[in-house]
C-alpha cells in the first residue's frame, strides 16, 4: 500500500503561538522553560492534524524556535567564536545571538541570513573555515523522537543532509570550501543516525534540496561518499534523501545509485523528475516519495489530473513503494483556510491550505490505494470547484489585457541615459558627499496598530485614524529633520505590509486574516492572493507622500512595492503565465509613479527584496526569468521624468550572478542588505564596474543591537575602497518596522555622525 507523507510542515500555530512565546520571552516577559512548553504544544499540534487527517508518516524535528539550518548549526556544534559558547549543548541565549544578535555588554552580530532556495523564507547561513570542529551539541531530534513515540506518532525524523548543510554555508576564509570539511562532518552525523537508530526512527529524512541546482562532479561525489558511510550505521532505520524546489537533473544518476532506502522528488515545480524516471528507470529497491500536491501555492489542486500523475508514477513504480505527499514542506504556506471566514465564500473553496493539502494527500492515498472509484464523490466534488473558479469573471478583465497587449519596448525606456539624468537630479536634490537616507519603514508601534485595528473594526472613524497617521508623519519628519538625515521618508504609518497595503488597492487580489506564513523567526507575513486580472483604480500613496513633503523642505522618498515583489510575495494564479501577471502589476505601479511625479515628489524608491529570490534555481531556466523582471521594473518606471529619481532596495540574496540584470533595472540607486555580508556583495558591484549610486546597509536593523558610531565609520569607509565616492549613498539594512523607536533613534544618530565625520576626511571640493 502506498503511504501519505509530508517534508514537513508549518511551526507557526493557528493563532502565531510560537511568535507569542518568542517575542515574549526575548522580551522578558516568559521564562526558558515556557518556551520549550510552547514548542512542544506546537509540535502535539501539528502532529495530531497529521493523524487525524490520515497521514501514514509524520515528520519529526521538522519544528523550530527560529530556523532548520540554526537548528543543524546547533546540532553539529558549529558555533563562531564570537558567541563565547561554553561547548556544551548550545543553550537558548547562545541559539538566539546567532538568530539576532546580542546587545550590551555582550555585544555580538547576528549571523547572515538569506534566503531559502527560490522562496520568501529566510535561513541563517552557517559560517564555516577550516579549522570548524564539529560535536554533537543538540539532543533536539532525539528528544522530539522521543516525545512523537510517546504520542503513538509514526515518525520520520526530519534533518539537513551534510552535503546541502555545507553547500548552504558561507566560509569565513577565501580560496577555502566548506565542502572541504565533509570528512569532519559525517561522524557527526553518523552519530545522530546511529542514536536515532538505537532509539526505534523507522524513517530518517535528510533534506538535500541542493541538489535540484546545478552541481559539480566533486559535489556529486560528496552525496555519494556522505550516505555510504551513513548506511553502514544506519541499523533497521531507512534513510530517504529528500530533494524540493526544482527537478534534479544531472543529480538523478548519483541519487539512484545511493545505498539508501527512498528518494523525495518534487514533481510540482520539477515536473522534469518525471521524464527521468520514465527515461532512465527506478531503482527497484527504493521507495520513491512522490510530491504531488504543491506545497507552495494556496489553490485547491485538480485531484484528477493529480492521482492521473501518481497513476502514471505508479507505471514505473510499484504502489507499494511509493509515498504520496506534498512537492516541498508545508512551512511555506497558511495552516488552516477554514479560520478565513471574511474571504468571499465563492472563493474559498479554491484554496487549500496546509491542513486541506493533508486531505488531498489522504483522499490521493485512498485512490491509488483502493481505486479510483472509493474516491468518486470527492473526485466530483473537486471537479466542480475547479469548474467554477475557471469559469469565474472575477478572473479576467478586457481592459487590462488589452493594455498589456500594447505594450512596446518605448514603454520600459527612460527618456533619458543615466549620465543625463545625473545633473538634472544633482541640481534638484541639492545632496551632499555620502546622502543619508532609510530603507522607508519606521517602527510600527503599538500605538499605530491599536488605531489601525480600531478603524479596521469601526471602532473609530477613517477620519479619525487618517488624522492619527498625520500626527505621525509630522513627528517622524520632525525627527528625521532633527537627526540631519538628507532623504527622508513618511515611515509607512499607514501600511500594514509591504505587499498587502497595494493589494488591498489594486483590483485582482483578494486578502486573508489568519493565513500566516514564516519569513524567519518571529517575522509573519499573509501573502495576498492574486485571483484575477489586475489594475489600480485609483492613486495609491500619493496623499501621504504629498503630505510629507509639504511638512520639510528636504526631498522624502514616495515609497511603492515592485511588481515582481509583489508577484514573488504573493499566492499567484496558476492559469496563466506568472510573467503575464507580473506585467498586469507593474502597469498598475506605473500609473502611481506617475502620479507621484507629477505630485512633486523627487524621490521615488520602487522596492524589489523579492527580485533575485524568484530567480530559478538551475542556470538554463534564469535568463528567461530575470529578462520578465527587468522589463517589469522597467516598465514600472520608465514613465519618471529624468529629474526623478528612481532608487530600489534588495536584500538577503546573492546578488553576483545577477549584477548585469541589476544594472538593466536602471535605477539611479540601488540600496543592498550589506551588514551581514562584509564586503561580498560591494566587491560584486565593483567587479561588474557598475556606475550607479549604491546604498549599502552599514547596520542590521534585524537586530537589536545598536552600531557604534566607529562601526559605521569603519563600514562607510570600507565601502569607499571599493566604490566610487560619487556612488556611495549611507542608510540600514532595511526598513525599521521591526524596531523599537530608542533603538531607531541612537543607530541612526549614530549613522547620521560617522557619516558627518567621514565626510570630514573627504577633500572640501567632495563634500
Amino acid at each position: 500500500m502506498a503511504l501519505a507523507t509530508i517534508p514537513g510542515y508549518p511551526r507557526i500555530g493557528k493563532q502565531r503561538e510560537l511568535k507569542r512565546a518568542l517575542e515574549g520571552f526575548w522580551s522578558g516577559k516568559l521564562t526558558e522553560d515556557d518556551v520549550v512548553a510552547a514548542a512542544a504544544a506546537g509540535n502535539r499540534a501539528n502532529w495530531s492534524a497529521q493523524q487525524t487527517a490520515g497521514l501514514d508518516l509524520i515528520p519529526v524535528n521538522d519544528f523550530s524556535l527560529y530556523d532548520q539550518v540554526l537548528d543543524a548549526t546547533a546540532l553539529v556544534g558549529a558555533v563562531p567564536a564570537r558567541y563565547e559558547w561554553s561547548g556544551n549543548q548550545v543553550d537558548l541565549d547562545t541559539y538566539f545571538a546567532m538568530a539576532r544578535g546580542r546587545a550590551g555588554d555582550r555585544d555580538v552580530v547576528a549571523m547572515e541570513m538569506t534566503k531559502w532556495f527560490d522562496t520568501n523564507y529566510h535561513y541563517l547561513v552557517p559560517e564555516l573555515a577550516p579549522d570548524t570542529a564539529f560535536r554533537l551539541s543538540s539532543d533536539q531530534p532525539f528528544t522530539q523522537l522521543a516525545a512523537a513515540k510517546a504520542a503513538g506518532v509514526r515518525a520520520k525524523m526530519a534533518l539537513i543532509g551534510p552535503v546541502s548543510y555545507l553547500l548552504l554555508a558561507k566560509s569565513t576564509e577565501d580560496e577555502f570550501s566548506p565542502l572541504q570539511l565533509l570528512d569532519h562532518l559525517l561522524p557527526i552525523y553518523a552519530e545522530v543516525v546511529s542514536n536515532l537508530a538505537a532509539a526505534g526512527a523507522e524513517w530518517i529524512q535528510f533534506d538535500e534540496s541542493m541538489l535540484v541546482m546545478d552541481r559539480t562532479a566533486v559535489e556529486l561525489e560528496a552525496i555519494a561518499r556522505a550516505y555510504t558511510a551513513l548506511a553502514d550505521v544506519k541499523g533497521s532505520a531507512k534513510l530517504v534523501v529528500h530533494t524540493a524546489y526544482d527537478h534534479v537533473g544531472a543529480s538523478f544518476g548519483t541519487l539512484t545509485t545511493l545505498p539508501i532506502d527512498g528518494i523525495g522528488f518534487d514533481f510540482v515545480r520539477g515536473p522534469e523528475n518525471l521524464d527521468l524516471i520514465e527515461r532512465s528507470g527506478y531503482p527497484a529497491d527504493k521507495v520513491l516519495v512522490a510530491g504531488v500536491i504543491d506545497g507552495r501555492n494556496i489553490w485547491t489542486a485538480d485531484l484528477g489530473q493529480s492521482l492521473d500523475l501518481l497513476k502514471r508514477i505508479a507505471q514505473r513504480v510499484p504502489v507499494d513503494r511509493l509515498h504520496v505527499s506534498s512537492s516541498s514542506t508545508l512551512l511555506h504556506v497558511p495552516l488552516d483556510v477554514r479560520l478565513e471566514t471574511e474571504i468571499d465564500p465563492a472563493i474559498v473553496p479554491w484554496l487549500a491550505f496546509a491542513e486541506q493539502k493533508l486531505a488531498e494527500l489522504a483522499i490521493l492515498t485512498r485512490g491509488l490505494n483502493e481505486g479510483e472509484q472509493m474516491i468518486v464523490g470527492e473526485l466530483a466534488a473537486n471537479r466542480e470547484i475547479i469548474a467554477r473558479r475557471n469559469a469565474s469573471p472575477l478572473r479576467r478583465d478586457p481592459a487590462v489585457r488589452e493594455r498589456l497587449a500594447r505594450l512596446s519596448d518605448a514603454d520600459m525606456t527612460r527618456s533619458a541615459l543615466f549620465a543625463e539624468r545625473v545633473a538634472p537630479q544633482r541640481d534638484r536634490l541639492h545632496l551632499p558627499a555620502l546622502p543619508t537616507t532609510t530603507i522607508g519603514s519606521f517602527p510600527q508601534t503599538p500605538e499605530v496598530r491599536v488605531s489601525r485595528r480600531k478603524a479596521e473594526r469601526g471602532e473609530i472613524s477613517a477620519a479619525a485614524h487618517d488624522s492619527f497617521v498625520e500626527d505621525q508623519i509630522r513627528a517622524v519628519i520632525a525627527e528625521q529633520e532633527a537627526l540631519g538625515l538628507d532623504v527622508l521618508v513618511h515611515g509607512e504609518f499607514e501600511r500594514n505590509d509591504m505587499v498587502q497595503y497595494f493589494g488591498e488597492q489594486l483590483v485582482g487580489f483578494v486578502f486573508t486574516r489568519h493565513a500566516w506564513v514564516q519569513s524567519y523567526g518571529s517575522r509573519y507575513v499573509r501573502p495576498p492572493v492574486i485571483v484575477g486580472d489586475v489594475s489600480r483604480p485609483e492613486p495609491m500613496t500619493v496623499r501621504w507622500s504629498a503630505f510629507a513633503q509639504s511638512l520639510t523642505e528636504r526631498p522624502v522618498k514616495g515609497m511603492l512595492t515592485g511588481p515582481v515583489t509583489i508577484l514573488n510575495w504573493s499566492f499567484v494564479r496558476d492559469d496563466q503565465p506568472r510573467a503575464d501577471t507580473c506585467r498586469q502589476i507593474a502597469l498598475a505601479i506605473r500609473d502611481e509613479v506617475a502620479d507621484l511625479d507629477r505630485a512633486g515628489i523627487k524621490v521615488i524608491q520602487v522596492d524589489e527584496p523579492a527580485l533575485r529570490e524568484g530567480v530559478p534555481l538551475r542556470k538554463e531556466d534564469q535568463a528567461e526569468y530575470l529578462q520578465m523582471a527587468v522589463e517589469s521594473f522597467r516598465l514600472a518606471t520608465a514613465v519618471a521624468r529624468p529629474e526623478t529619481q528612481i532608487h530600489s532596495h534588495m536584500c538577503y540574496s546573492e546578488f553576483g550572478e545577477i549584477i548585469g540584470s541589476i544594472e538593466a533595472l536602471d535605477a539611479d540607486v540601488v540600496s543592498i542588505e550589506n551588514a551581514r555580508s562584509g564586503l561580498e556583495m560591494l566587491k560584486v558591484f565593483h567587479q561588474h564596474g557598475y556606475d550607479k549610486g549604491v546604498g549599502p546597509g552599514v547596520y542590521d536593523i534585524h537586530s537589536p543591537r545598536v552600531p557604534p558610531v566607529a562601526e559605521i565609520m569603519a563600514a562607510v569607509e570600507a565601502t569607499l575602497d571599493v566604490l566610487d565616492r560619487a556612488q556611495v549613498w549611507v542608510n540600514p539594512d532595511c526598513g525599521l518596522k521591526t524596531r523599537q523607536q530608542p533603538e531607531v533613534r541612537a543607530a541612526l544618530a549614530n549613522m547620521v555622525e560617522a557619516t558627518r565625520a567621514v565626510r570630514a576626511k573627504l577633500p572640501v571640493s567632495a563634500r
